[in-house]
């Protein structure tokens, strides 16, 4: 979220070490976790209200419901295409078999 590194870390907590001593320093993180925490929970609060408000389980449900459509007839597509391939192959099996068959009856010379 924050690109903040080690070494920031440690900068600022040696500034709030100086600026409120050792005896307020864990006071003032309990605090300011627990607004933190507040703030988190309030903004996580704003984002469900806002969510349920414009009804995105059902426009996500939608969705979910066009992708899965998208891929059934796509897979309906493709298991045409093969049992076409498969028409044109027993076809030509037939055909073979029946050559096969004639010259098995053919008188030889």
């Amino acid at each position: 979220m924050f690109d903040i590194g080690f070494l920031e870390l440690i900068f600022v907590a040696i500034i709030a070490l100086l600026v409120m001593g050792p005896e307020r320093l864990p006071g003032a993180i309990r605090t300011g976790s627990l607004w933190l925490a507040r703030l988190k929970n309030s903004f996580q609060q704003i984002k469900n209200d806002f969510e349920h408000e414009i009804g995105a389980d059902s426009i996500k449900q939608q969705i979910h419901n066009e992708s899965l459509l998208d891929s059934l007839t796509n897979s309906k597509d493709e298991l045409l295409e093969i049992g076409e391939q498969l028409r044109k192959d027993a076809g030509k099996l037939q055909y073979d078999i029946d050559d096969v068959i004639n010259k098995k009856n053919e008188p030889p010379e």
